[in-house]
């Protein structure tokens, strides 16, 4: 199948291409004869009833400091020219982004669009994932100080972070004395108008926390993700390093309840994650990553299995 994939995420300058889920996106789309091209969401336009931007044609290699080509930019009709979309943005998930869904959403029934936008949008990682409760640790969303003492006294110790916060960014550890609680909340409601999460710290974070990858709701593989010296956060963006991992009977169970409704909401690359074996904590389906590390370990082929479960969409569609 020959498509035209119109990418929209981040300056190909500042990615790192070791480890890029995108980028490996990519490379795997070019090496089937995909057309592709390169946007900023911040090009695109409507008008007249069609969304298009300004976009690069882009050749890649995996060659470091001479990682992309661009052709002369041209105006590309996201609705009759590209077969697909892919929205692979980094968060913040603010109104920049939401305004972006809103734009794609018009165009879905011309054009995949992978993540579904309307699904993107109506499913923050940390706010969608209460629908899962079940398998979280202890949760509460405020902005209350008086509220996140009262949890304090009830867990010993917290996590606090913002609720639409990414790539383990803000994320602080407060211990049995609820020292700096009330300076931290205040910088929080400072920083953010909407509540913040506050959960119960999990110690098994030591041993890891795992992003397993679910591929139009089907278990694609797992990496588990080990904190740094002195870290309470294990993403690799901060200095967590990946290590090989199997999943849990408890990991199966949640991935047997998500399934379902990822491919409803057609989520096609979703990645959650899982502290200890058991907890669920975020469900990340703005622009997930992981399967570099995964494939690495495992000797699997994730973003061609990505590009088969396009594929196999746009023929569902077609049909």
């Amino acid at each position: 199948m020959s498509l035209t994939v119109a990418v929209q995420m981040d300056p190909l300058e500042s990615i790192n291409i070791a480890g890029d889920s995108t980028f490996a996106l990519m490379l795997s789309a070019q090496s089937r004869g995909y057309a592709l091209f390169h946007y900023s969401p911040e090009d695109l336009n409507y008008r007249d009833g069609r969304v298009w931007t300004r976009a690069h044609p882009v050749t890649v290699q995996h060659v470091v400091g001479d990682h992309f080509r661009f052709g002369r930019p041209m105006s590309l009709d996201l609705g009759k020219d590209a077969d697909v979309v892919l929205m692979r943005q980094d968060p913040p998930f603010d109104l920049g982004y939401i305004t972006a869904t809103h734009l794609l959403e018009r165009i879905a029934d011309q054009t995949l669009v992978v993540n579904d936008p309307a699904s993107v949008r109506n499913a923050p990682e940390k706010v969608w994932v209460l629908d899962f409760a079940r398998f979280m640790p202890p949760t509460l969303v405020t902005r209350s100080l008086e509220e996140a003492r009262a949890f304090l006294a009830e867990h010993g110790e917290i996590v606090v972070k913002p609720l639409h916060g990414n790539g383990g960014k803000a994320i602080f550890k407060v211990g049995t004395d609820g020292a700096n609680l009330s300076s931290l909340i205040e910088v929080f409601n400072t920083a953010w108008r909407e509540p913040h999460m506050v959960q119960a710290f999990l110690p098994g974070v030591a041993k890891g926390d795992k992003r397993i990858v679910l591929v139009d709701g089907e278990v694609a593989g797992a990496v588990n993700r080990i904190p740094g010296e002195g870290e309470i956060r294990s993403n690799l963006a901060v200095g967590g390093s990946a290590a090989q991992t199997e999943l849990t009977e408890r990991e199966l169970e949640i991935c047997a309840a998500l399934g379902p409704e990822l491919k409803r909401r057609g989520l096609l690359f979703v990645g959650i994650d899982v502290i200890g074996g058991e907890w669920l904590t975020e469900i990340n389906v703005t622009s997930p990553t992981g399967i570099v590390a995964i494939d690495r370990f495992n000797g699997t082929d994730t973003p061609g299995r990505i590009w088969d479960a396009i594929e196999a969409r746009l023929a569902a569609r077609a049909a």
